[in-house]
């Protein structure tokens, strides 16, 4: 049983910082892709950036040049590095694993959240 725990949210002002982490259990990340996902109230929950095996990045136009994923193979972690946040940011985030190398389709695993708000 895969295991997947989110830390690191918080309440930020805008234009600050925070640093996410994703810690796993039950599998070993290295050879499956990653991603970090958030959902905002009475919104869908969309991908915010993915990291493949190899540690190759996707970002969705929102987070470009703000976030950076990265990934730790020896620690088993994946962290999001969120830099000159925006109240729209505000957002649960939710680490998730796919069950391939690359960031496709939909993850097979799932965390189980951390809330992320930005105050204006």
């Amino acid at each position: 049983q895969v295991q997947l725990v989110e830390s690191g949210g918080g309440l930020v002002q805008a234009g600050g910082s925070l640093r996410l982490s994703c810690a796993a259990s039950g599998r070993t990340l290295s050879s499956y892709a990653m991603g970090w996902f958030r959902q905002a109230p009475g919104k869908e929950r969309d991908i915010v950036a993915g990291i493949t095996w190899s540690g190759g990045t996707y970002y969705a136009d929102s987070a470009k040049g703000r976030f950076t994923m990265s990934r730790d193979n020896a620690k088993n972690t994946v962290y999001l590095e969120m830099n000159s946040l925006k109240p729209e940011d505000t957002a649960i985030y939710y680490c998730a694993v796919y069950s391939s190398r690359v960031i496709r389709g939909t993850p097979s695993y799932w965390g189980q959240g951390t809330q992320v708000t930005v105050a204006s």
